[in-house]
């Protein structure tokens, strides 16, 4: 802590002397805040907006804190709003309304609900108090208030399953390719290398008929492996693994086929613990795509409620005339949370795993 603390209050010091806030400094420490506010803040703003009553979402309170309404029981009467009347003495008084809203709005105390009197709808401000609306997220995860539809649980399983599997499938199949391509020579070896960088430059929305074909044929539509399979080999893992696998000496693969090791031990033995970097920033990337796949798993998945992903679930909070967007913000930020744990548990490889794979 003492280590991190001394990086983030260093400084270079005015006129060269250490210990002291220079222009420098200044702009620097200035320039990070501002981009550290920038990014956070939509996370922020995401997660404060979640904690607020559906009152306050529906009403767009801007806000940070969550505020709502008090409502007290009334006897004879049930459950009503409480408002604060100021007099002309500048003295406030709880009271509830007995009657629509007017230019003169009747009102009554909680205590003597029968004895109305009058006062201008001008004198009277909502009561409200600091409430942290946990039912935004009980009431999805545990299938309460009208929410039996949104199986949370059976979501976060199939996209925890989509997105290990897939992850996995993704780093094994690269790792080939790019093996292949940056330690065999071979003709065309480059003109292969170029061809599936160019597919970087196709839009994924232009072959999705063709994927859907494919899947069709092979009778998985409908299944998790659809949704699996046909992203398994990408452009850019393939890019990135075999930038990093050319900083491999070959003097060392020699040395094992020496000890008469095989291509693939060579490959298990060597090439994948010393391309952990990048393979972890692969890791990274890949949980980050399938962990957010909209398009595609809506596409293949749409037959079998049973199989949806997280993703697709949250569109069970939206309606053809009504959201519930407090939903909607409650079960955005629980699926963040893995994403953040991934990233946290291998972040410490991305600097390491890019600089040594010429992308900067």
């Amino acid at each position: 802590m003492s280590a991190v603390s001394t990086f983030l209050t260093r400084t270079k010091g005015r006129d060269g002397q250490k210990g002291t806030v220079g222009l420098q400094d200044v702009l620097t420490y200035g320039y990070l805040i501002f981009g550290v506010l920038v990014i956070l803040a939509p996370v922020l703003w995401t997660f404060l907006s979640s904690v607020k009553p559906e009152r306050a979402i529906d009403n767009f309170d801007t806000r940070l804190l969550p505020m709502a309404p008090i409502e007290q029981q009334v006897e004879g009467i049930g459950l009503k709003e409480v408002f604060l009347y100021t007099n002309e003495a500048g003295e406030e008084t709880e009271v509830i309304k007995t009657g629509p809203t007017r230019k003169l709005t009747d009102v009554a105390t909680p205590d003597q609900p029968t004895a109305v009197f009058t006062v201008p709808k001008e004198s009277l401000t909502v009561a409200e108090e600091i409430r942290v609306a946990t039912e935004n997220y009980l009431d999805p995860i545990l299938r309460r208030n009208g929410q039996e539809n949104f199986t949370f649980f059976t979501y976060l399983f199939n996209s925890v399953f989509v997105t290990v599997v897939a992850t996995v499938i993704t780093l094994l199949i690269n790792a080939m390719a790019a093996f292949a391509l940056s330690k065999y020579k071979f003709r065309g070896r480059l003109t292969f290398t170029l061809l599936i960088v160019a597919t970087l430059l196709i839009p994924s929305s232009i072959i999705l008929v063709s994927l859907f074909f494919v899947v069709w044929s092979f009778g998985i539509f409908g299944s998790l492996w659809g949704v699996i399979i046909p992203a398994a080999a990408t452009p850019t893992g393939v890019f990135l693994l075999r930038q990093y696998m050319l900083t491999i000496p070959d003097e060392l693969l020699e040395a094992a086929r020496m000890d008469a090791a095989s291509e693939w031990r060579i490959f298990w033995r060597i090439i994948m613990p010393l391309s952990l970097p990048a393979l972890s920033v692969l890791a990274i990337l890949s949980v980050i795509w399938r962990w957010n796949d909209f398009l595609w798993p809506l596409i293949v998945l749409i037959s079998d409620p049973s199989a949806h992903t997280l993703q697709i679930g949250l569109t069970t909070f939206s309606g053809e005339f009504d959201s519930d967007f407090h939903y909607i913000l409650a079960m955005t930020v629980v699926s963040l949370v893995p994403i953040t744990l991934v990233f946290v548990w291998l972040q410490r490889f991305i600097t390491t795993g890019i600089a040594t794979t010429g992308l900067k």
